[in-house]
């Protein structure tokens, strides 16, 4: 957790690349200015905003799904290419490793925690919007292992989008996905969480 929050220790510079100016950036634990500090509590702003959109839609999601569409017919959406269909998923995303569980459980719990503790030193939009869609999706199938049967940390959670050819999965399962692939595509361009662009 700790190598995790050093990832974004250095606070943002006005000009994150550097270009045109002599100042060496702010390292890590240098306070950050008063025209920094509200920009950084925005961006927790959007970060906690993302995810909170997001676990609302996956738990509104599943509530419907439970209602409507367990124990009946899969609903074809586009013929046989999607259909929504109820089942139960003990493993992780996409029905994978079921074995464990308590495992993913203890996964998803640990990442909410570095994803929060980090939050505080986030000055980047789009690293704000892809940790929210991380503790969005996080949250809302964790939600899922405690409280549903068959006890707490042991939930199987509701998956009901079902792709021909591929695994059952739900909105929280896309939320992390497309989170951890924003977060791929910032890497490579060279984008850090606290704002500044570093050069390979």
């Amino acid at each position: 957790m700790a190598e995790a929050e050093h990832i974004i220790g250095t606070p943002d510079t006005p000009d994150a690349s550097g270009a045109g100016h002599d100042e060496t950036p702010a390292r890590a634990g240098t306070a950050t200015t008063p025209a920094e500090q509200p920009r950084g509590r925005r961006r927790v702003a959007v970060l906690f905003s993302v995810a909170a959109f997001a676990y609302a839609l996956d738990l509104i999601s599943k509530l419907i799904v439970v209602a409507k569409l367990e124990h009946h017919a899969p609903v074809k959406v586009l013929g046989d290419w999607l259909e929504f269909t109820a089942i139960r998923n003990a493993g992780a995303a996409f029905s994978f490793g079921q074995a464990y569980t308590v495992i993913f459980t203890v996964i998803a719990a640990a990442v909410i925690v570095v994803i929060v503790r980090l939050a505080r030193k986030l000055y980047s939009l789009p690293w704000a919007i892809a940790l929210g869609l991380l503790l969005g999706g996080a949250l809302g199938n964790l939600t899922d292992r405690i409280l549903r049967s068959p006890g707490i940390f042991q939930g199987e959670v509701i998956d009901f989008i079902a792709p021909k050819g591929f695994a059952v999965f739900n909105l929280a399962d896309s939320a992390i996905v497309c989170g951890g692939v924003l977060i791929v595509l910032l890497s490579f361009r060279g984008l850090d969480p606290d704002g500044t662009v570093h050069k390979d």
